[in-house]
């Protein structure tokens, strides 16, 4: 478990304010302040990891704050030991902002306790005030119910929001200064794979990375890629990636000797893009220490079509190696990989990583079935939560083998977990139940094989996907719901009309009955473009946490109100939850602008 991008990873500071007058009063406050500030610590530290693995760390101020002076020493602690998250705790009145964090660069919370004994609920509306004016959006955390003084408990209502806005806060702080990797550009006129640099810049903090495909085929030509890790990948693809039917037409088909190097340089291609997103000190020992290097690269996307597919096999086993949470290497975190180089896709997928540290699919939201529909080509009703109709996810080959579903919990449900809790066994069952069958030829000239399989069981799961819009900039759409399993002759019979050979996910959005989730049909039809990523859990609130902390208004979601959790300014923007995000998001303006 290490991270393997360049820079340290971010730290979480907990800042304990407290009432600056002495003789008496801040004494009297000191232990129970402090207190707060490591029960906080606690309960981060035992809840929360980044998707490396590593436990996530907190740093206390050294002391209490109680003036400008304390806060300028913590600040400066923090700057000293990578604190990239700022949440402030008090348990009594305070001076707004003489001890407040003025960085606009760091997320920020303020958690004010609520007890009647002293007044930190009074202190953290002050702060709130005073964050607002200045222009510094900070999240207000207030539990619902009263505590006595000396209660060291934490209610469950602010657990939730410290870990949604820590969560959230870390995952915007770990993008930044990293790199978005396109490797060739716009794939079929697709909007999303015209990578935007200043998107990636003023929103996310990121860079962008630019390598045209040629690279790639100069690698696998000059052999500049692991040749000992490539015979020890191959020997593994041998072992433990069935090919499919080949459902080309006969006299088109490939012969044996045309299929085997195909499978050579599907393979190659994975070491590369790997390597090109994160570097190989192997390659150093080889005699290229440019290449070595890598493009510290937390996500990325493969043109693919149609210049690369034209001549040479497609990314589809590449994508789909790179984005599940397994190789020839053993178990380990999952890339973020996007196909078709849709950068727009690539960067929910990444949200998603790294609010659940677990793998993302990548899919078209291809079909919207009506139940009528499936009665007509299969004379079978939908039932359970298919019901209303089901939107079919599927596409080349590129979703992460961890969408088999074939990981499991202690109760037996089907999950997908983060690396360190997949076992062998989980890692095994997700390859038995994937076949990689040659790619269709009338899409892909150039040959290569996509991961056929069909997502298994019920599990909870969240769509969302930005797309830009002119004159507005980013948006982000949010649809949780559920996957689906349709009895065989129901699947089959609707697979065969798409393409048997890519995997397939069947998937029921929560309907609410208004606006875009008044019915499954609704869903699709204002979904924003071709591509969505999908998420393993529910995490739509923590999304748009994560969205406001960037300035990304939410267009579409089907979250409870009483779940959303955006900045304390949010709510002077009037009472409409989504025209306050708009009218906040512009005017506050992304935070790298």
């Amino acid at each position: 478990m290490s991270n393997r991008l360049i820079g340290r990873l971010p730290k979480v500071g907990i800042r304990p304010v407290i009432d600056g007058r002495e003789r008496g009063v801040r004494e009297s406050l000191e232990v129970q302040t402090m207190n707060m500030a490591k029960a906080a610590a606690t309960l981060i530290e035992e809840n929360l990891r980044f998707p490396s693995g590593e436990k996530v760390e907190c740093v206390i101020a050294d002391t209490t704050i109680g003036g400008v002076a304390d806060a300028a020493k913590c600040a400066d602690q923090f700057k000293r030991e990578g604190v990239e998250v700022s949440l402030t705790v008090t348990p009594c009145w305070c001076y707004g902002t003489e001890v407040m964090d003025a960085d606009p660069s760091i997320p920020k919370a303020v958690w004010g306790f609520n007890g009647t004994e002293r007044p930190g609920a009074v202190y953290l509306a002050a702060a709130l005030a005073g964050y607002t004016q200045k222009g510094l959006p900070a999240f207000g955390i207030y539990g619902r119910d009263v505590q006595d003084a000396g209660d060291t408990s934490i209610p469950a209502d602010v657990k939730e929001k410290i870990l949604r806005f820590v969560k959230a806060a870390l995952a915007a702080a770990q993008m930044k200064g990293k790199s978005y990797l396109s490797i060739g550009y716009t794939s079929m006129g697709i909007a999303g794979s015209m990578v935007n640099p200043d998107f990636f810049q003023d929103y996310l903090g990121m860079r962008t990375e630019f390598v045209d495909s040629v690279e790639v085929k100069r690698r696998i030509d000059q052999d500049i890629y692991d040749k000992d890790e490539f015979a020890k990948a191959l020997a593994w693809v041998k072992e433990n990636c069935s090919e499919g039917e080949d459902r080309n037409a006969t006299e088109s088909q490939s012969d044996r000797e045309r299929k085997d190097w195909e499978w050579d340089t599907v393979v190659k291609m994975t070491l590369i893009c790997r390597d090109l997103m994160i570097g190989n000190p192997k390659l150093a020992e080889l005699g290229f220490g440019e290449e070595a290097k890598g493009h510290n690269a937390i996500t990325g996307g493969f043109q693919g079509q149609r210049q690369w597919t034209d001549y040479y096999p497609n990314a589809d086993f590449t994508e789909a190696i790179l984005n599940s949470s397994f190789d020839w290497n053993g178990i380990r975190e999952a890339f973020v990989f996007a196909t078709e180089n849709d950068s727009l896709n690539a960067v929910p997928m990444l949200f998603g990583h790294l609010l659940t540290n677990t793998a993302q699919i990548f899919s078209d939201v291809r079909t919207f079935w009506s139940p009528e529909s499936v009665k007509r080509v299969t004379g079978k009703e939908l039932s359970g939560l298919a019901k209303d109709g089901i939107i079919h996810l599927i596409n080349s080959g590129s979703t992460t083998l961890d969408a088999t579903a074939q990981q499991k919990d202690v109760d037996g449900n089907p999950v997908m977990k983060a690396f360190w809790d997949i076992t062998d066994e989980d890692a095994a069952a997700c390859l038995e139940n994937t076949v990689w069958s040659p790619a269709d030829l009338g899409y892909f000239r150039g040959g290569g094989y996509s991961s056929q399989f069909k997502t298994a069981g019920e599990m909870p799961v969240t769509m969302s996907r930005v797309n830009w819009v002119k004159g507005l900039g980013p948006v982000l759409q949010i649809a949780e719901g559920w996957t689906v399993e349709l009895p065989d002759d129901v699947h089959e019979v609707l697979d065969e009309r798409t393409n048997p050979t890519w995997p397939t996910t069947w998937f029921v959005p929560r309907l609410t009955g208004e606006g875009a989730f008044q019915d499954v049909y609704s869903v699709m039809a204002n979904w924003g473009a071709n591509h969505g990523a999908i998420s393993f859990g529910h995490i739509g609130a923590d999304l748009i946490t994560l969205a406001s902390i960037l300035r990304i208004p939410v267009c579409m979601h089907n979250v409870a109100e009483n779940a959303i959790f955006r900045p304390s300014a949010w709510a002077s923007f009037g009472m409409d939850k989504e025209a306050a995000d708009y009218k906040a998001c512009q005017t506050y303006g992304p935070m790298f602008a």
